[in-house]
């Protein structure tokens, strides 16, 4: 007779079976879970690696910023030592060429000093000193004069610019040349001011060089305008008024003690003459 249900040999098997899914989906699990520890394993050793490296390029970050940073302060450095050589080239080849033209103006001078003391006509002398006053002061306008102490005048004899005959006689005691002949000081005034009333008009003087000869006024050397390209005096200029007051009135008494001597030579040797007729 039957029993009316499942044999319990089935029955068994079909609880084996049971458990063994169970076990199989145990071991899926636990191998699973298996992975995904290793895979977390592999992420946090990542994070780990990123972390460290992240530090090592912030610090060579860092590092190299600063290299950089010292770089650039050495070129300003550099660029400013250049600048600062560049600048003092600059001045020396300025100062060399204001030294070669003063070294080429005293040259000019010793030539035109030597031209002055190498005649004793009064003449030429007056030539040379005009020569000189244009060409190595720059002048325009200006006239010579030499003293006449027994009327208290300087009486003009040569001149650039204008006539002779336009530069009126000036007294020695009177205005700033006058004062500038009787105490041997030169005296300058702004030479960019008006100085006169058209390019004909003589004006008031830029510069006054007086002529003595120990403490003996001799003549002047008035100059009214200045050549275009010359807009001012420098240290040169002054030392060469210096030298023009002593040599020319140095040149322009000796001629006038020459010129004396040999009128007083004829006059005597004319009266010779006429006696040993």
């Amino acid at each position: 007779m039957s029993n009316g249900g499942r044999n319990p040999h089935d029955r068994g098997e079909a609880v084996l079976a049971i458990f063994k899914r169970g076990a199989d989906f145990m071991k899926q699990l636990m191998d699973e879970n298996e992975g995904l520890r290793k895979q977390l394993a592999d992420v946090h050793g990542r994070q780990e690696t990123a972390s460290q490296s992240d530090s090592e390029w912030d610090a060579l970050r860092v590092e190299l910023a600063e290299k950089i940073e010292n770089l650039e302060s050495e070129r300003e450095n550099i660029m400013a030592q250049l600048r600062s050589v560049e600048s003092e080239n600059q001045q020396f080849a300025e100062r060399y060429l204001e030294i070669e033209e003063e070294n080429n103006n005293l040259a000019n001078l010793y030539v035109a000093s030597y031209q002055l003391h190498s005649t004793l006509d009064p003449s030429e002398v007056l030539k040379v000193i005009v020569e000189i006053v244009i060409n190595l002061i720059g002048a325009e306008l200006f006239c010579v004069y030499v003293c006449e102490e027994e009327v208290g005048m300087l009486k003009p004899v040569a001149s650039e610019g204008s006539p002779v005959s336009s530069f009126p006689p000036i007294p020695l005691d009177s205005g700033a040349v006058g004062e500038a002949v009787q105490s041997g000081d030169v005296f300058t005034d702004d030479p960019n001011l008006e100085h006169g009333e058209g390019a004909d008009a003589i004006g008031e003087p830029v510069v006054c060089i007086p002529l003595r000869v120990d403490e003996k006024p001799v003549g002047a050397i008035v100059i009214h305008r200045l050549l275009q390209q010359k807009d001012g005096f420098s240290p040169l200029d002054h030392e060469l008024f210096t030298l023009m007051a002593g040599h020319a009135a140095t040149a322009i008494f000796a001629s006038q003690l020459y010129a004396q001597s040999e009128r007083k030579l004829n006059t005597i040797q004319g009266f010779i003459d006429l006696l040993t007729k």
